[in-house]
């Protein structure tokens, strides 16, 4: 530990952020040239991604760290902090990025949008600027970080500006981008405002200048009246719940993650989803001390409102990337829904659960980091090789990619919740808080998050009805077009084959290994609550709260599989009669049926559609029985962006309409413009 305090992590730390920037620039040095990108840029970028994984490790176990650096004359100070939080989401960072940064060393191509030069740049500006938002420590830096952050993925996503569906959602991305960036202005704004605490304070406070109550640490100081309060947290939900995705606020990402290349989505549903919910926990928890069972309920509906919704949506989707976007509305709503409980637990004086709730939080985004990530890298894989994005068009692509096949099985699994892997940890750890609910001092209140629970395990079941529906339509069954018989030949190339390995390794180790992780967890919510769960039984076997309440050891659950396994191929072997012979698998008494007869993504969405039919939009085109050439078609589209986002956007745009009508004026018009806003000036003024 002596060696950690004398180690300049933040500094070292800032300094990989200046990196990626460095190995941006570089791409520009010959922006054509995808060889110079693929084998110098994305490399190196790789090797800085490792650099702050490490970083961030040895910042969960070092103090806290703190830098301030002066902009020339201007008196403007940049703050920076470097905790156990920040260093967890840094962690977070460098290992998911750097399998999606390998793996783009292999992937991007001439000819396939922007220059490779170009999104060389804008790949690593992004990192970069993550990296920037989980260590500022004052308003000015973080606002900065943020917006830098929103115009290299919005640039990004744009990669195929010459797509009318990639220009339209880069614009309603951007659009919700500046919205959630206008509601944390004014929130810094009002938390800058409020008062210090304790005289000594406020006179200290007095004599410092405006820009110095920006810092992160005289807003711990504050305390904003309860008028104050409600309003800044409502502002922090609002902005950091549209970059998070957070139900209603999440129109933009099921259209913005298909757009952009598969190496951006990853990193966009990996990383930056997580950047809003640091920044979320930074404030809540940390500068506003927040401790409200109004603002816990809240949270708490609209997450598990959005997991319910994001995986029905997903059920019922055929493209493959608008299904993992979906599916990251469903999995940042159960972390907003963790967040919640903790803030509920807190509210109710019961610090143990509330770390418990937290603990399944954070261990939740590192399982999604890694494998949604993995996941949006298969799909890209995939659309190099067939060229496909509709699941109707696919399948069978286990036997000519192999690569791509077994990996997607991993983050398959994991995102399905199965034991072994990092998802069943996450959901255990988070329906273990729900069952522990009942200790709550109010009783009506633990019946409400009772009836939370039971709708966790309803959207705990249908994604992994989710993820049978995109493994089995895409890469199991038979070739649904002639074309895809020959996908092998475009299987993963080293590079994505390394990026996907790496990630299936990590998918996995979380659920062999949980205790490592959690202890890793502990350090980093243990200064936000000042208290951490016990988790008992060393590096494997979990038992949080009581060993007799519920534990889970995942190595003595593989070893009773191997055992059952293994009994299983001996009783078989001995009580054979016959010896085996092969045969042609049974087809339900069809002879000669084609691939077009297997299972379809509509097949399997279609029994979710039809038992949750009030929640979807959906537009049917049947022909008639008299039809020489009969159709049939579907679009189920999102009933919250045709119900409310469009009536919304159509309402703007007729007030817009009505407002130019105030141009169509002579000089006689302008003037009388001027003179009625000097008169209302004067009024303010002389009141």
């Amino acid at each position: 530990m002596g060696s950690l305090n004398t180690l300049p992590l933040l500094g070292l730390a800032l300094g990989v952020a200046g990196g990626w920037v460095l190995v941006g620039l570089a791409a520009l040095w010959r922006p054509h040239d995808t060889h110079w990108v693929a084998s110098r840029v994305f490399p190196l970028g790789a090797v800085l991604c490792a650099a702050m994984a490490l970083l961030g490790l040895l910042a969960l176990f070092a103090p806290p760290r703190d830098m301030a650096l002066a902009l020339g004359t201007s008196g403007l100070v940049l703050h920076w902090h470097l905790d156990a939080l920040s260093g967890f989401f840094l962690f977070l960072l460098g290992t998911s990025s750097f399998g999606s940064t390998v793996f783009a060393s292999g992937y991007f191509r001439n000819g396939e949008g922007a220059p490779p030069g170009q999104i060389g740049l804008l790949y690593h500006l992004f990192l970069a600027s993550m990296s920037l938002v989980l260590l500022a420590a004052d308003a000015f830096g973080f606002l900065l970080a943020w917006e830098a952050m929103a115009l290299a993925s919005y640039l990004l996503v744009l990669t195929r500006d010459d797509l009318q569906e990639v220009r339209g959602a880069g614009f309603l991305y951007l659009l919700m981008a500046h919205l959630g960036a206008l509601c944390l202005v004014a929130m810094f704004v009002l938390l800058a405002q409020a008062p210090a605490a304790g005289p000594a304070v406020g006179a200290a406070a007095q004599s410092h200048t405006w820009l110095q109550g920006l810092s992160f640490a005289a807003m711990r100081q504050a305390v904003p009246t309860p008028a104050a309060l409600a309003l800044a947290m409502l502002l922090a939900v609002v902005g950091f719940g549209a970059k998070a995705g957070l139900l209603p606020l999440h129109a933009w990402l099921p259209e913005a993650h298909p757009a952009a290349p598969s190496p951006v989505s990853a990193l966009m549903s990996a990383v930056m989803l997580k950047t809003a919910l640091y920044a979320l926990l930074r404030v809540t928890l940390d500068l506003l001390h927040l401790d409200s069972m109004g603002w816990g309920l809240a949270l708490l509906l609209l997450g598990l409102a959005g997991a319910l919704m994001g995986v029905l949506q997903a059920a019922v989707q055929e493209d493959m990337k608008r299904l993992l976007a979906w599916s990251s509305v469903e999995n940042m709503g159960l972390a907003f829904a963790a967040l919640g409980l903790a803030l509920v637990f807190r509210a109710a004086h019961m610090p143990a659960l509330a770390a418990l709730a937290l603990a399944a939080m954070l261990f939740q985004l590192l399982h999604h980091a890694m494998a949604k990530n993995l996941l949006f890298l298969a799909t890209g894989s995939v659309m190099h090789a067939t060229s496909q994005r509709s699941l109707g068009m696919l399948g069978g692509l286990l036997h000519t990619m192999p690569w791509v096949g077994w990996s997607a099985l991993v983050g398959t699994l994991a995102m399905a919740g199965l034991p072994l892997l990092g998802g069943f940890v996450a959901e255990w750890l988070l329906l273990q808080a729900f069952v522990l609910s009942p200790q709550l001092p109010q009783p009506l209140l633990g019946m409400f998050v009772v009836l939370g629970a039971a709708l966790l395990v309803l959207v705990a079941a249908l994604a992994a009805f989710v993820m049978v529906k995109f493994y089995g339509v895409v890469f199991l069954g038979r070739p649904r077009e002639p074309a895809l018989t020959q996908a092998g030949t475009h299987d993963a190339g080293p590079a994505q084959r390394a990026g996907l390995v790496f990630l299936a390794v990590l998918c996995v180790l979380p659920g062999l290994f949980p205790g490592v992780v959690l202890r890793l967890v502990a350090r980093a919510e243990q200064p936000l609550l000042g208290q951490v769960v016990a988790w008992g039984g060393g590096w494997s076997r979990l038992a949080p709260l009581s060993a007799q309440r519920a534990s889970f050891d995942p190595l003595a659950l593989v070893l009773l599989g191997l055992a059952l396994t293994a009994c299983g191929v001996l009783a078989a072997h001995a009580w054979r009669a016959a010896p085996a012979r092969r045969a042609p698998a049974w087809a339900c008494g069809e002879a000669g049926g084609s691939a077009r007869m297997q299972d379809s993504a509509e097949g399997f969405g279609q029994p979710v559609r039809r038992l949750f039919a009030p929640l979807f939009d959906v537009h049917s085109q049947a022909s008639g029985p008299g039809d020489a050439e009969p159709r049939y078609g579907e679009q189920v589209r999102d009933p919250l962006r045709t119900r409310l986002y469009q009536p919304l956007a159509a309402a703007v745009l007729a007030l817009a309409r009505r407002a130019g009508r105030l141009q169509q004026v002579g000089m006689a018009g302008y003037l009388l413009y001027t003179f009625g806003t000097l008169l209302v000036l004067l009024v303010l003024v002389l009141r």
